[in-house]
Order: C-alpha cells, then sequence, then structure tokens
C-alpha cells in the first residue's frame, strides 16, 4: 500500500503518522499534491510525503522507519531520484 505519512525528519521523534492510505503511487502523489494546495505550502515546508507500507494499515496508525520504504519493491525509480543533477 502506498501512504501520505507525516515526516518532520526530526530523529528525537521517530514515528510517522499515516495521514491516508492509496493503492497506486499515482493517487498517492494527487493525494500529496491536493493536501500541498489545500494547506498552502511549499514542499520544503510540507513534512508530508509518499511511502510504501508492505502491511495493511489505515489513517492515523504510527509508523517507525523499518516499518515503511520511499519505493515499492520493483517499482522504477525516476532517474532524477538516483542520479544528483548538481556537479
Amino acid at each position: 500500500m502506498f501512504a501520505l505519512i507525516y515526516d518532520t525528519h526530526k530523529l528525537d521523534k521517530p514515528k510517522k503518522f499515516v495521514i491516508s492510505v492509496h493503492k497506486s503511487r499515482e493517487t498517492a502523489e494527487k493525494a500529496l499534491e491536493k493536501r500541498k494546495k489545500k494547506l498552502g505550502r511549499t514542499t520544503e515546508e510540507f513534512n508530508t510525503r509518499v511511502v510504501w507500507v508492505q502491511r495493511k494499515i489505515k489513517p492515523g496508525d504510527p509508523l517507525i522507519e523499518r516499518d515503511f520504504s520511499t519505493w515499492k519493491p520493483g517499482e522504477k525509480i525516476p532517474y532524477g531520484e538516483t542520479h544528483s543533477d548538481t556537479d
């Protein structure tokens, strides 16, 4: 399952909370954009991201880092995510 999680990237707060659950990355990305517009924030100040979770989850569930990964196993990762665009 793909999920939107709230992630402040603070090491002293390892729990991340599920905002919404989606069957595809495409619908999760659409939900992310919709949430961003609703809150009127930029990507840098947004603290929300799409992740892959292997088990069943629901909104409000807590996750820790070992519960999720950025990409689903076997998913094609965009070139820009694996190669830096700076020198």
